[in-house]
């Protein structure tokens, strides 16, 4: 048991080092940190202990990186859906997510209570154009259960050469028995940012897919073009969200300067900020805004609506969005693998936290899932170049809404 016992002092030299770092700076006459402390150490020998009997006993050979890399994907599995230890080569295909080209279905997801759920599918993508409706929970991939894989061991599979099918077993509200999509992967390339004009010219409507990299800078170009409208519809249904600086940046150019557009709430002082808009906006303040959402608008689209919404800047209209209000950020570890962690929570203006609540809109025109459905339908007709005869309910009462404040 040489062996064993080298792998405990090992484990435990480690927590040892980490606990010195973790100690740092706190005062050693608190009897509840030494407490502590003995209640770690303690829990860590357990885990040294089980470790111990799968190395000597388990009827294969099993490296000590693969279980210590097993126990940590499952330790911050079960913190909540969006924590996630990362292996080296899963780091550098997460990091691939945000520059708006990758290979895939282009489906945002997460794990809610064990299932696979889509958040919203991503506009213009295979996905999407297959009928992928947000709240759909993925029981099977290619005929293999969902509830045992972890977040990144699914988008492997569902990621792959384009031209090849994969096929998805959902379970969908509404539908007495589960169904089955089978799509083709892309390349997805998102543009996050597209335009048109409503009501003969009146009025501009901006839809956002996404907050990536360029969103910022191609949202800028169409509020410059819609600086003389009466009104501004921006789209914001289905947008899964995307990087925090870039929605910081779009409401920056909306609202007067000085205002308060979201702030974060943790435990350790570096994840407590405050951010505000800094710069006069590209719009005059006198251009009523419309802000639509629905169930699929997630993250970083709630601190948009959140915040134009709470200074009152922007009237939302649509369905109660997702809830998500939480933040992530990657802690690199020396092997290349790294941890995504949750740090903090993020609060409206208001100081609304809307984690698992979603933000209301202040004008609810609620879409049941067929009418969803038929909106998308009608969309990628549209597309398409078919012939619709389509009204989206939610977006012509933006436009009444629009109309009803031009007349006053």
């Amino acid at each position: 048991m040489k062996g064993s016992k080298t792998l405990v002092a090992l484990v435990i030299g480690i927590f040892l080092i980490f606990i010195a770092g973790y100690s740092f700076g706190v005062s050693t006459k608190s009897s509840n940190n030494v407490s502590n402390l003995e209640e770690d150490l303690k829990f860590l020998n357990l885990y040294t202990e089980a470790l111990n009997i799968v190395k000597e006993y388990y009827v294969e050979d099993v490296k000590t990186k693969t279980l210590i890399y097993n126990s940590l994907k499952g330790m911050l599995k079960r913190l909540d859906p969006y924590s996630q230890f990362f292996t080296p080569e899963e780091l550098k295909e997460f990091t691939e997510d945000s520059t708006g080209e990758f290979g895939g279905l282009g489906i945002e997801i997460t794990m809610e209570d064990g299932r696979l759920k889509v958040v919203s599918p991503i506009e213009d993508t295979p996905a999407w154009r297959a009928g992928i409706k947000a709240g759909d929970i993925i029981v099977e991939i290619d005929g293999e259960p969902t509830d045992t894989m972890t977040l990144r061991e699914v988008v492997k599979k569902l990621r792959g050469k384009p031209g090849t099918k994969v096929t998805l077993t959902i379970i969908r509200k509404g539908l007495k028995k589960p169904i089955k999509v089978t799509i083709t992967r892309a390349i997805i390339k998102v543009k996050s940012v597209k335009t048109k004009t409503l009501e003969n010219g009146k009025y501009g409507y901006i839809r956002l897919t996404q907050f990536q990299s360029n969103s910022a800078e191609e949202f800028e170009k169409a509020l410059k073009k819609f600086k003389n409208k009466e009104g501004i519809i921006i789209d914001l249904r289905n947008n899964p969200g995307g990087l925090l600086d870039v929605v910081e940046n779009i409401a920056d150019m909306l609202l007067p300067k000085g205002k308060l557009i979201v702030y974060t709430k943790g435990r350790k002082k570096g994840a407590n900020s405050r951010a505000y808009s800094m710069r006069e906006p590209v719009i005059p303040t006198t251009i009523p805004i419309i802000v639509l959402v629905n169930k699929g608008s997630a993250s970083a689209s709630e601190i948009l609506a959140g915040a134009l919404q709470d200074n009152k800047r922007a009237i939302v209209v649509g369905d109660q969005t997702f809830g998500k209000a939480s933040v992530q950020t990657i802690i690199p570890l020396e092997d290349g693998s790294a941890v995504k962690l949750t740090i903090a929570h993020y609060y409206t203006p208001s100081g609304r936290l809307i984690d698992k609540k979603g933000i209301i809109p202040d004008i609810v025109v609620h879409m049941s899932d067929e009418e969803e459905f038929k909106r998308l339908k009608a969309e990628r007709d549209m597309k398409l170049g078919k012939k619709v005869d389509y009204k989206d309910p939610q977006l012509e009462e933006a436009i009444n809404v629009l109309n009803y404040l031009n007349k006053k």
